[in-house]
């Protein structure tokens, strides 16, 4: 699919084409539209990167008020664009917010409630009536690409290249280890469908891939999806990363620092390239965790958030969530209104001007609310639900389950860290989030697996 305008890059190449190219009216009357467009600040329609982190604490970043890890690159982004402090993802766990991204849906609309666990259901997989962010952005043009962690279905049918992908490489399962001596129960690494030995630590070779797609397609739009496996376990880390941090006595946080700096490293790297094509006002980059940190397992931290992973507490769904587009959006703002990963699909396609006409999008374009064109909030609730958990934000009000057999009610805006349980002290708003609870509930399907 052609572009919409010409790049600046592109406009400069066919003036210094010579008076050859000048003479022909055609192509005179084409640079001076170009020209006119790029005074104008008009762009083709943008490339797109999306980042994924795994098991990320809200509390992680620089950005987000760590002092004790440097994440200059990814904090970048956040200094280029916005930063959501109220950025939600659609489970606390791994899985279901994957499906919920992929798809702009509440993924317990379609059964993927759960991950699959260590024996995988015959059925697991985002279910394939299902059209994915990746399969619209291919069908409008785009080449489209996916480097790191999958875990939406293992089977044919099912894995990146039948979704949208143009490209995979990475892994189907739900974690990997970080360097070559994989176990032989473990899920390989795969280039398309053909499995590889990688040699190079995980991190760095997600890197590598990343890079070298921009370097074959960055003349086309593209959409490249960047899933990593950091800063989920297994503790692994190189000397190259451990080295940087020898403050850190604790061998646990030691290595989780240097995890997430490898990490870092990669998106900065990602971010040099896009700046050396001189494509960074024609990408818009999303960086996003898939939910919060689990602290018994890797120290990630989620301060100053209640719960971890797996929680329908702030901190198992409340996650390190910004964007960057450059010349498009605003710089070095912060939006502190509710939005949830369900609104990364609908803004994408909106910012590419993709029509998704028969999608039942549950998220929302964001871009009207983070340029200032709306002061209205995004959405009017949030909804969670994970099995005997679930939780509903109305405003600054949260109401939540975290097990079968209680409910309580917190004002977010006094009480972030969710301490001070408002259920008794106000029955009429415990009673009005229950109904509308129960209300987005009963829409819902039963989980497939």
């Amino acid at each position: 699919m052609k572009r919409s305008a010409l790049t600046r890059r592109e406009f400069l190449k066919l003036v210094g084409a010579g008076s050859a190219t000048l003479a022909v009216g055609d192509s005179l009357g084409l640079v001076s539209s170009a020209a006119a467009e790029i005074a104008a600040g008009e762009h083709r329609r943008p490339n797109v990167v999306l980042i994924l982190a795994d098991d990320l604490g809200y509390g992680e970043l620089g950005c987000q008020g760590n002092k004790e890890i440097p994440t200059p690159n990814i904090d970048s982004i956040a200094r280029n664009g916005i930063r959501f402090t109220d950025g939600y993802v659609s489970c606390p766990v791994c899985s279901p917010t994957r499906a919920g991204l992929m798809t702009g849906r509440y993924q317990q609309r379609f059964g993927h409630e759960f991950n699959p666990g260590p024996r995988p259901s015959p059925n697991f997989g985002l279910p394939l009536p299902e059209m994915t962010l990746a399969s619209r952005m291919k069908s409008a043009g785009y080449v489209t690409s996916m480097v790191g962690k999958w875990h939406l279905g293992f089977r044919e049918k099912y894995r990146p290249l039948d979704r949208g992908f143009d490209e995979f490489y990475g892994f189907l399962d739900g974690s990997h280890p970080y360097f070559h001596d994989v176990p032989p129960n473990q899920q390989p690494i795969f280039r398309g469908n053909e499995t590889i030995e990688e040699k190079e630590y995980l991190t760095d070779a997600f890197a590598r891939e990343a890079l070298a797609f921009l370097d074959r397609q960055h003349e086309k739009p593209f959409f490249l999806y960047l899933p990593f496996n950091a800063v989920h376990s297994p503790l692994q880390a190189t000397d190259k990363y451990l080295d940087r941090f020898p403050e850190i006595k604790d061998e646990k946080r030691r290595t989780f620092a240097a995890m997430l700096s490898a990490m870092d490293d990669a998106v900065g790297k990602v971010l040099e390239s896009l700046r050396k094509k001189e494509l960074e006002e024609d990408t818009l980059i999303f960086f996003v965790s898939d939910n919060g940190g689990p602290t018994r397992q890797t120290t990630s931290r989620n301060d100053p958030l209640r719960g971890f992973k797996g929680q329908v507490y702030e901190g198992g769904i409340r996650v390190p969530f910004m964007v960057q587009w450059k010349g498009h959006l605003p710089s070095g703002q912060v939006y502190s209104k509710p939005v949830i990963s369900l609104d990364i699909s609908p803004t994408i396609l909106a910012a590419a001007r993709v029509k998704a006409k028969d999608a039942k999008f549950d998220g929302v374009n964001l871009i009207p609310y983070i340029s200032g064109k709306s002061d209205r909030l995004p959405h009017d609730a949030l909804y969670w639900r994970y099995g005997a958990q679930c939780a509903i934000r109305e405003g600054n009000w949260k109401l939540l389950k975290p097990n079968a057999e209680t409910t309580e009610l917190y004002d977010l805006a006094a009480d972030i860290g969710e301490k001070d349980n408002l259920a008794v002290r106000n029955p009429k708003q415990f009673k009005d989030l229950n109904k509308s609870l129960e209300e987005w509930n009963s829409q819902l399907m039963k989980p497939l697996w």
